[in-house]
């Protein structure tokens, strides 16, 4: 081959003497140019031609010989190198396509907020699909307009480059295909020398024969470079216009087709000017191709061209980055949110907190009960706002609940039977040992009836009503609801509980209200679109009687039927929906919860660190942001669940003796006699958990309140030794599930089921 080269271009002048004029090839003027640029050709592939001997056509003849030897050699060469850097590739480096910002997307698809990738990058997976037709026409017209029909290198187009530079003396335009350019991505190479080109070439015949022009197509969409930390068209698209490729304006198309050709060089926020002259060439090439008409390329280039790049979404950030934190193998999470409805309510948020001022903040929940999908999560009133620790979740931080709690504690009465809405109930001072509850304005209302005191949201009779229902069996109701109701360490659930004396998370509120919406029958509400249709996330070994339901029908309906016609904030209409709110003890929470027939809706306000806030109550604090929230909830509303066939429609006056008038443990209004209350198991609650690492070794203890002794005690219905004058009882338990049962001496019962691990 080197020989060859010697004998087509170094033909020397004689030994020891100069150049002569009669040396040169004596040319038609018209030939010099297209000598001066195959000249030129050859210097650009590294051979150099010498003058050639003879003149007129005959040199011209002998030249073209030569340069035609030449051509073949190099070709020849070209080909060698070729097979050398496909040798010397090695193996596709897909993995390196692999690395995207992991994006949480809505039920849409619509993306919530995106994470760059381990090395800062802006990365978005896209598919073609959800890009503007007209982008992808611009794109092949200007890059690569044989994409679907070449197998990696458009042979076409290289012999055109070579023909072009022959013709202009310059590289006027290049070959590369967009497999070679996603081939050069792949690579994180950017080589203008042969080798380079070849090496791309090799790299872009084996792509096509491992991938399909679909998923070239992404990977190019996926990883064509943008400026700065920007690559692929989504990223692009949302940094520079703010919004998802999907629709986008012919200028902005061509303007995504020309910035990957020289990314720095046309930074919208460096060069302005060069990207405008950039976008302008796309859409005039574009009307050349028949893809736009003329008169849409002169529109098009009277665009501006952005000055500013926009922000990523960063809707639902608390949710996001935990489910991000849990699920760190997945790219793409996807939630039951609804996006609009996440920035409306993000939006009342920050609104409604920077309104009762003082640096507090604000969280919002809407579930739909029906299906158990959560529609939006707000965690704070503002996310970067520091005074206000935006950055803490306030949706799953532990709270006093307040008052939300008296409506299962009626309930629960209801279902046993011990009263209805219509019962009499004195609102007067008690006291339980030490403990002597107050209403909230330090009065007392006399006689009222339980629909009253539970809509005026009096604290005595809420107390005396759980005193005989039993704190124990409020918290094992929570638990069958998936709700774990939290204590201090090693103490007991009190009466204390009637005014919010536990710790519960707005989620956990959210998910009792959904069961109370549903009429006791309790649904696991879930923000993961994979774990929709689960109504529970968990499994039980053995299946437990009612298992999930938190009261019965009857008695939900009764708490309803109350709860709607609760008195609205001001300026606002009542009875559409359900609802309660709750004051935490020293003002520090103030909650609104509520629900119709479809959509449960949960409002919290306070500070992160726990202070107080005075004269924050729910009323005037969270009940407008609630009834503001139900307005922006799409679709009209879905009525309450109608009334179970045994309901019982009456007054006061026409129920039954027993129902008429509430009776604490020790009334007897008719003989005047000391009667029993009910015996309760108070000690393990109902639907609880103990590890057995918890035991040590030593036997568990069980308590029980009330019923008159002696007390018979039975595990999985088989009596275990008790002492006849006491109210506890030891036991040894195993690993499993086991149904304890308490029986006093006049027959009443009361059972709970555990489980050991």
């Amino acid at each position: 081959m080197k020989r060859l080269q010697a004998i087509a271009f170094q033909t020397p002048s004689p030994k020891g003497k100069g150049r002569r004029e009669s040396d040169e090839p004596s040319v038609p003027p018209a030939s010099a140019t297209l000598l001066r640029r195959f000249s030129l050709f050859f210097k650009r592939i590294g051979a150099v031609p010498l003058p050639l001997r003879g003149e007129g056509r005959s040199g011209l003849r002998r030249f073209a010989v030569a340069s035609t030897i030449a051509l073949l050699v190099s070709l020849g060469g070209a080909y060698g190198l070729y097979v050398k850097a496909f040798a010397d590739a090695g193996p596709l480096p897909l993995e390196n396509a692999k690395a995207v910002s992991t994006t949480v997307v809505d039920r849409d698809d619509r993306l919530l907020r995106a994470f760059t990738t381990t090395d800062g990058m802006w990365r978005l997976p896209v598919d073609p699909q959800n890009v503007d037709p007209h982008y992808l026409k611009m794109l092949f017209a200007f890059e690569d307009k044989r994409f679907y029909s070449h197998h990696g290198v458009d042979n076409k187009a290289i012999v055109r480059a070579v023909l072009q530079m022959l013709r202009h003396g310059r590289l006027v335009s290049g070959g590369s295909t967009l497999t070679m350019q996603v081939a050069r991505l792949l690579d994180g190479r950017h080589e203008r020398t042969a080798s380079g080109k070849l090496r791309q070439m090799a790299r872009a015949v084996e792509l096509e024969r491992v991938l399909s022009k679909t998923e070239i197509l992404k990977l190019y969409l996926r990883l064509a470079p943008f400026g700065g930390n920007l690559e692929g068209v989504r990223a692009a698209s949302l940094a520079y216009f703010g919004k998802e490729p999907r629709r986008l304006s012919l200028g902005e198309c061509a303007l995504l087709v020309a910035l990957p050709q020289s990314p720095e060089v046309r930074r919208l926020d460096r060069n302005p000017q060069a990207a405008l002259r950039a976008r302008n060439r796309v859409l005039t090439r574009a009307v050349a191709a028949n893809v736009i008409t003329a008169a849409e390329a002169e529109r098009a280039k009277t665009e501006p061209i952005p000055a500013v790049r926009y922000t990523f979404p960063l809707l639902a950030p608390h949710l996001s980055e935990s489910e991000v934190a849990a699920h760190p193998a997945e790219s793409v999470i996807k939630l039951t949110l609804d996006r609009n409805l996440q920035a409306s309510l993000e939006k009342l948020a920050q609104d409604h907190a920077r309104m009762i001022g003082g640096d507090v903040s604000t969280a919002i929940i809407v579930a739909n009960h029906q299906t158990g999908e959560i529609l939006a999560e707000v965690g704070s009133a503002d996310y970067m706002d520091k005074a206000r620790q935006g950055a803490v979740d306030m949706a799953t931080a532990v709270r006093s609940p307040g008052s939300t709690l008296k409506p299962f504690i009626y309930g629960l009465a209801f279902e046993a039977g011990l009263a209805h809405p219509e019962t009499l109930i004195d609102d007067r001072p008690v006291r339980f040992g030490t403990y002597a509850p107050k209403n909230f304005d330090e009065g007392y209302h006399g006689t009222v009836s339980i629909r009253e005191a539970l809509e005026q949201s009096f604290n005595i009779p809420a107390v005396r009503v759980l005193a005989r229902v039993g704190p124990g069996k409020l918290v094992g109701r929570f638990r069958r609801a998936g709700v774990e109701a939290r204590f201090p360490d090693k103490s007991e659930p009190t009466l204390a509980m009637a005014l919010g004396g536990t710790g519960l998370t707005l989620e956990d509120m959210t998910q009792l209200y959904a069961s109370l919406a549903r009429g006791g029958d309790s649904i696991m509400l879930t923000h993961r679109w994979s774990e929709r249709g689960k109504v529970w996330a968990t499994t039980h070994v053995k299946p437990l009687v009612n298992a999930h339901r938190l009261m019965s029908p009857l008695a939900a309906w009764y708490v309803t039927d109350i709860l709607k016609d609760a008195p609205p904030p001001l300026n606002a209409k009542g009875g559409r929906f359900a609802y309660k709110t709750g004051t935490s003890y020293g003002y520090r929470d103030a909650w609104a919860i509520g629900y119709d027939g479809k959509y449960v809706v949960a409002a919290w306000v306070g500070r992160p660190d726990n202070s107080s806030i005075p004269g924050l109550v729910g009323r005037s604090a969270a009940a407008p942001m609630l009834f503001d929230a139900f307005e922006r909830v799409p679709g009209p509303r879905t009525p309450l669940q109608g009334a179970p066939a045994n309901v019982i429609r009456a007054t006061n006056a026409e129920l039954p003796a027993p129902l008429k008038r509430w009776r604490d443990p020790g009334d007897d209004p008719a003989a005047g006699k000391f009667l029993e209350p009910p015996v309760l198991i108070s000690f393990p609650p109902d639907q609880s958990e103990i590890a057995e690492s918890d035991l040590d070794g030593e036997p568990l203890v069980l308590k029980a309140d009330g019923g008159a002794l002696p007390l018979t005690w039975l595990i999985d219905g088989k009596p275990i030794p008790s002492d006849a004058h006491a109210r506890e009882v030891t036991w040894q338990p195993t690993t499993g599930f086991a149904k304890l049962t308490v029986i006093d001496a006049n027959g009443r019962t009361d059972r709970s089921a555990i489980r050991v691990r």
